[in-house]
């Protein structure tokens, strides 16, 4: 019987696309509070390609570091598709990143709601084309997921390197 190797952690396979690329990152982390920050840097070589991490929890940290205005947390809430674009698109333009990779959600036990239950996210990838190209973009995705706190911390974590492992591998594709 063959045995297939299992595949590398998300945090390995995210490496070789932004290095090829000569790409860096950024991380603005709300519920996941630097996870994925720890996640890049587990692996050897990531200051080739890792900048920062930079953990809004608050508010007025969403708002300071990372430009989040008033109006849309406000509109909003913290917890949503307006303010995770946000999120990414700043830490990337803050940082002058390549690539800006946002989290902001509820990781639990308690603080969800019907709209928003417990374990829900919204994971935002931001681009930095070139000037004059239009190539620039930010994309939200909302996910939901179950498990205790920092079972979801992690699922949350992954997924947002996963979204941003698509999005380089799309762009190097181009």
């Amino acid at each position: 019987m063959r045995e297939f190797a299992a595949e590398p952690p998300i945090e390995e396979r995210i490496a070789e696309p932004l290095c090829a690329t000569d790409a860096t990152v950024a991380t603005a982390e709300s519920c996941t509070g630097g996870l994925i920050g720890s996640y890049l840097t587990d692996v050897p070589g990531s200051s080739d390609y890792f900048d920062r991490t930079l953990a809004t929890y608050s508010y007025d940290s969403k708002m300071d570091l990372v430009g989040v205005s008033r109006e849309t947390l406000d509109e909003h809430g913290a917890v949503s598709e307006p303010v995770a674009r946000q999120m990414a698109r700043g830490v990337r333009d803050t940082a002058g990143t390549t690539w800006g990779l946002s989290t902001t959600g509820i990781a639990g036990p308690d603080g969800g709601s019907e709209e928003t239950p417990v374990g829900t996210v919204f994971v935002g990838v931001a681009y930095r084309g070139e000037w004059g190209t239009q190539d620039s973009f930010a994309r939200v995705r909302r996910y939901e997921f179950d498990g205790t706190r920092a079972e979801v911390k992690e699922q949350i974590a992954r997924q947002a390197l996963e979204d941003l492992l698509t999005a380089v591998q799309g762009k190097r594709g181009q």
